[in-house]
């Protein structure tokens, strides 16, 4: 079983999810935190939340202190990070959407997901996106059927594991020695940490942790930075990094082949 975050994974948030974190940030605190503000953020694990990232940025930014004006509140900050981000009713019609959000490259495509399908893999979706905007990525754009999908408000946000378990449960049945290894591909520290959690709380059942640097790491003249990046996803607990999540399928083959004949985890595949 194979399943995956979305942000970083199957879609290029650098110009949209991440830009609405910078904007949102400017709007309230006047400063503009640049990637490597973010990526160090995003790298201690607690921040998966966009809207509570861009909280945090503004409180180490000095927001709410003397002298400063105060940190607003999670709900105005969310209707002006929904406001760069949708542009438009994020539960209304996404044809009318004029935000950030028209600007995601896909990361994979359907046919990768059929022949998933087709070698008899199940998969699907864990994440921390709002339900509009997962939706709107895995159905209308990728065209994919009611595909299997734990979104933010569905369960607790990563790293608690509940969602993983919740939907591995209901592609798999009971978890345990007799049910199929369970994946799970992310680009941050909280999908690391969502999977050591998950082994925590069902130690019988076997799980791998795979990670994937975020595109805006894949740039030229950033290698130093992603493989800075991969080794904090390694440290934290990651079974492997790879190169891009259209190859996770061969990788995961490898992999399974490899550590059932003794391999060590935490490598680059």
């Amino acid at each position: 079983m194979l399943l995956f975050d979305i942000d970083g994974v199957i879609r290029d948030v650098g110009a949209s999810y991440r830009r609405a974190i910078v904007e949102t940030v400017h709007h309230f605190g006047g400063q503009r935190p640049d990637a490597a503000a973010i990526d160090a953020l995003k790298a201690e694990g607690r921040w998966n939340n966009d809207w509570e990232a861009s909280l945090e940025l503004l409180r180490r930014d000095g927001l709410g202190q003397p002298g400063r004006s105060p940190l607003p509140t999670l709900a105005a900050l969310v209707t002006v990070f929904n406001g760069f981000y949708f542009g438009g009713d994020p539960d209304g019609d996404p044809a009318v959407w004029r935000g950030f959000i028209g600007q995601e490259p896909l990361l994979v495509d359907r046919p990768f997901f059929e022949a998933l399908s087709a070698i008899g893999v199940a998969w699907g979706f864990v994440s921390g996106a709002e339900p509009p905007s997962a939706r709107f990525v895995l159905e209308a754009r990728l065209g994919l059927a009611d595909p299997p999908l734990i979104a933010m408000g569905d369960a607790p946000d990563k790293p608690d594991p509940t969602g993983l378990l919740r939907l591995a449960r209901e592609l798999a049945g009971p978890l345990g020695p007799a049910a199929p290894p369970v994946a799970y591909l992310g680009d941050t520290v909280a999908d690391v940490l969502t999977v050591e959690r998950a082994r925590e709380q069902q130690p019988s059942q076997r799980f791998l942790s795979l990670a994937v640097a975020p595109p805006h790491l894949h740039q030229a003249g950033r290698e130093a930075e992603r493989t800075h990046y991969e080794a904090q996803l390694l440290a934290a607990g990651a079974d492997a990094v790879i190169p891009s999540t259209d190859q996770v399928a061969q990788r995961l083959v490898q992999h399974l082949s490899a550590s059932s004949g003794g391999s060590q985890p935490g490598q680059h595949l």
